[in-house]
């Protein structure tokens, strides 16, 4: 059974979890993106704490600025070292070596995942990527593929300074196509019940300036038509490699990341399996849970 509680970190930040499993026990952490929240990821939760699928601590927080997480107001509380510290410190008051066995992250919780396990190497046992871009790959395609550049135009929408009162206009009538328009008709695969509605909307009753500020605090981001060359910064390698056993999982119909991501990634992440999944779109863990759950075991199995 999924528990919720709130914990605060030394940094000041109070993050809302839901966890599942015997405390002590080998710790999962899962991360979510935008526009979701902790709960996605209940079935996994329950997965993987059972005794037959590895008996461990799993943890999801809601990242800082979502739910009832801690939603500072200013922009630049939303740089990625400090979403990076918050999940470091979480780990931390869990055990005292602050080790993650397993880091699962999909959308923006990749974006902190794939700098925990560049920063904190010694922290993570595995990582496991669904559908979130590698900075190193997505700052080349923003800079050169058309492709990819018209695919993350909704960035800049989204980090204007009203987006939050825009997308909650009209019982959040802008929000429901991110769901909706990948693949498979008008409504999508089926998932998006009233049922889930509902709890989308009770996330996003809490507020949507923290999300919307991640996409205002990245320079990661396409040009603004009319506007000049957007400046996509370009790390140095030691910033971008990451030397611990990584499983992309990437489903092949989403519209927003496209799979030229994936060229070059094992330049990066010499430990690297990836899985390609057709007929899935970005909301995959919704999509698709069981085999979800059954492509990271099999995965955590071999490493």
């Amino acid at each position: 059974m999924v528990q919720t509680f709130q914990r605060t970190l030394p940094n000041g930040i109070t993050l809302s979890c839901r966890a599942t499993g015997e405390p002590g026990r080998p710790l999962m952490v899962f991360l979510h993106g935008f526009p979701e929240a902790a709960f996605i990821w209940d079935p996994l939760l329950e997965y993987f704490a059972q005794p037959e699928h590895g008996g461990y601590r799993c943890i999801a927080p809601n990242l800082r600025g979502f739910e009832k997480s801690s939603a500072p107001t200013e922009v630049e509380a939303y740089k990625a070292p400090l979403m990076i510290q918050d999940i470091a410190q979480l780990a931390a008051t869990e055990s005292a070596s602050g080790k993650i066995d397993t880091l699962v992250a999909h959308d923006w919780g990749g974006a902190f995942a794939w700098g925990f396990a560049n920063a904190l190497p010694g922290q993570l046992g595995k990582l496991v990527i669904i559908n979130s871009p590698h900075p190193g790959t997505f700052a080349r395609e923003l800079t050169n593929s058309a492709e990819q550049q018209k695919a993350s135009a909704y960035m800049n929408f989204l980090a204007h300074p009203k987006a939050e009162a825009m997308l909650a206009e009209d019982d959040y009538k802008r929000m429901w196509p991110f769901f909706l328009l990948m693949k498979a008709g008008a409504d999508g695969f089926g998932w998006l019940t009233d049922a889930v509605k509902d709890q989308y909307r009770e996330v996003w009753n809490a507020g949507l300036t923290g999300a919307c500020n991640l996409y205002r605090v990245t320079p990661m981001k396409p040009a603004v038509p009319g506007q000049p060359a957007a400046q996509i910064p370009m790390l140095p390698r030691e910033r971008l490699v990451i030397n611990v056993p990584t499983f992309v999982f990437w489903a092949l119909d989403d519209a927003a990341l496209l799979p030229g991501l994936l060229e070059g990634l094992e330049d990066y992440v010499p430990k690297l399996e990836i899985k390609k999944v057709p007929n899935a779109t970005h909301w995959i863990v919704h999509e698709q849970p069981e085999n979800v759950a059954r492509e990271i075991e099999a995965f955590i199995g071999r490493n």
